[in-house]
């Protein structure tokens, strides 16, 4: 007897969790391992963020609480929206929700009805498109290349359009390749869905502090104001307060779309815990030097790894301009082998065996969208960031004689 319907049965699990789960196991068994699958910070929150939390729970009174999320928070988001980003948001514009994913899957279960079609330029986070499909939707990939700096250009935009496109999905800065998009760039693209009414804007902006380089972060809403009445902006305090485990995200909307998505909370979740929204107030109106500091933080490791990326053969890489994530070209080891002589066939293979052979946890490409690739986080220590291109490295330099031994021969 089977307990799924079509849909459940055609959705994978995450593969970023599977992959980190799996690597967990190994080190349970004790097996020597470099996690970098996850894309979380390895530090804490703010100490001011704990606190708040403390005060919380010692303060008493956590009940059920408005399914929205409290008025305060959400007037601390609004005010966010206005100092980081010029946007102006009335209370009734925004939610909070136990993370930014349940946004997506909200967002999609209210407004998409079976065939729409959501565009998604990849590579992508690893989710999008299992959360489109299992609400009765159609992701359409749009791949864009390392040469087009990972960004969807406005005439490859324009050609994707059909009368059955209800969404496109942007990210920036990307998961899992670190683009940002200019506000020129976001404008060019916001040209072209002035002309297409009837589609709707998510704008995943959770590594809007994440920035690595010069390029500065442009909300998709302040680059196109006047597309903000059809445009879902989803952000959270995971990334920039190393927040993940938390599980506190929040969007901002057009009025009828943000009530029907929290119609769809009432029902499902209720609301979001009370402590964790006291401390994501104190992180919102706190101090934001941690942001700062862990925005440098993350830079300098960008800077470790493609000054050791570059030195290692047979991959290619674009360094990131935000996020915390290594996208690495592998197709130069695809079709070469590894220890044991197993056959590098794909992407995954690459990711498998990096892991089994020498203890290094990444996701490979394929999951976001872009075969050949592999994703490594870079919210991990200089010291396990050093060593795990040291693996990389002695994993590449293998197939590398192995390609010489067998062209000698």
């Amino acid at each position: 007897m089977s307990f799924e319907n079509a849909r459940s049965r055609s959705m994978q699990p995450s593969p970023s969790m599977k992959i980190a789960m799996a690597a967990r196991a190994m080190m349970a068994q004790g097996r020597d391992v470099i996690d970098l699958s996850l894309g979380e910070p390895d530090f804490e929150p703010p100490p001011h963020v704990s606190a708040a939390a403390i005060e919380a729970i010692r303060a008493g009174g956590i009940r059920y609480g408005a399914s929205a999320g409290s008025d305060a928070l959400r007037a601390a988001i609004a005010e966010k929206f206005r100092r980081d980003n010029g946007l102006h948001y009335a209370p009734d514009q925004i939610i909070v929700a136990n993370g930014a994913k349940q946004l997506l899957f909200d967002a999609f279960m209210v407004s998409l009805e079976a065939g729409d079609e959501v565009l998604i330029p990849s590579p992508c986070w690893v989710s999008y498109g299992d959360i489109v499909s299992l609400h009765g939707g159609r992701p359409i990939f749009l791949p864009c290349s390392g040469e087009q700096g990972f960004k969807l250009s406005a005439d490859r935009l324009e050609a994707a359009i059909t009368s059955d496109t209800r969404w496109i999905m942007l990210n920036s800065p990307s998961n899992p390749t670190g683009a940002i998009y200019s506000r020129d760039e976001l404008r060019a693209l916001g040209d072209v869905l002035v002309r297409h009414p009837r589609i709707l804007i998510l704008s995943d902006e959770i590594y809007e502090h994440v920035l690595l380089g010069n390029a500065p972060f442009v909300s998709f809403g302040t680059a196109c104001p006047d597309l903000l009445d059809r445009t879902l902006i989803v952000n959270g305090v995971s990334k920039a307060y190393a927040m993940t485990g938390w599980r506190l995200g929040y969007a901002a909307g057009p009025a009828p779309l943000i009530n029907a998505i929290n119609k769809c909370q009432s029902q499902s979740v209720t609301s979001v815990c009370p402590v964790v929204q006291a401390a994501a107030m104190a992180a919102l109106t706190g101090d934001q030097d941690f942001v700062a500091a862990g925005s440098a933080r993350f830079a300098e490791r960008a800077k470790l790894v493609a000054e050791r990326l570059a030195q290692i053969p047979l991959i290619g890489y674009t360094p990131p301009q935000g996020a915390f994530y290594a996208f690495i070209d592998v197709r130069g080891l695809i079709g070469t082998r590894g220890p044991g002589g197993v056959l590098l066939q794909d992407d995954v293979a690459v990711a498998a065996h990096l892991l089994e052979e020498f203890g290094l946890s990444s996701v490979p490409g394929s999951a976001f969208a872009a075969p050949g690739h592999i994703r490594l986080s870079i919210a991990a220590s200089d010291a396990d960031i050093s060593a795990a291109c040291d693996r990389l490295a002695a994993m590449v330099q293998h197939c590398a004689d192995q390609q010489f031994d067998a062209a000698a021969t």
